[in-house]
């Protein structure tokens, strides 16, 4: 890496918790230069805009809360599994950032006034709604989960449940909410999408 890119990389460790917690929008360059120690000259030696920068920052934080997820479901052999424990990873707060779940964040910040971020965060959406279905899918075939399970049906209670969790977290300061969901969703899995007499996830 040369030393551009390391300036570049560390600009974007400082100043991502940063727009995550005031907003990839709303955050002032003044304080992206108090956090990150460097004038705008600097910034902009690296970073064509703002708007390219806070993009750049929202890359970062999911690129590693997609790898989180992806070394739960490498961690487990059955898809019954994966879905709980993907489930559990979120409900218990291991994909929370400072300033809070950047999805939830930028979902309620990307509006049709930031065209850029708004299509960052679908883009994203649409990944963690196919590896959900993917994952529902792959139960029904093993005969973990039930023939009539709709998997995009499942994608959408996982994500409205947990992303809701993470903005009633965000909004009151209370981790419980986030644990909350967690629980009707673990609850709704062994309710209503397991076989009956299925063998233990694994």
């Amino acid at each position: 890496m040369s030393k551009g890119e390391q300036t570049r990389q560390r600009i974007l460790e400082r100043a991502a918790p940063l727009l995550n917690r005031q907003g990839f929008q709303a955050a002032p360059v003044s304080e992206i230069m108090r956090v990150t120690g460097l004038q705008k000259g600097g910034l902009y030696n690296h970073f064509e805009s703002k708007e390219e920068l806070a993009l750049a920052a929202f890359d970062l934080l999911l690129e590693r809360i997609q790898q989180k997820v992806a070394q739960v479901h490498r961690s487990h052999s059955s898809p019954l599994a994966q879905l709980l424990a993907h489930i559990e990873l979120i409900a218990a707060g291991g994909t929370q950032t400072e300033g809070g779940c950047p999805m939830a964040n930028s979902m309620v910040e990307s509006d049709d006034s930031n065209p850029a971020l708004r299509k960052r965060v679908a883009k994203v959406l649409e990944q963690w709604r196919a590896l959900i279905t993917h994952t529902v899918a792959r139960g029904i075939v093993a005969g973990e989960l039930r023939a009539d399970v709709n998997p995009d049906e499942v994608a959408t209670r996982v994500i409205t449940s947990l992303e809701g969790g993470h903005l009633l977290c965000n909004f009151y300061g209370e981790p419980r909410y986030l644990r909350q969901a967690g629980q009707f969703l673990r609850e709704y899995v062994e309710r209503d999408l397991r076989v009956s007499g299925a063998p233990a996830a694994r």
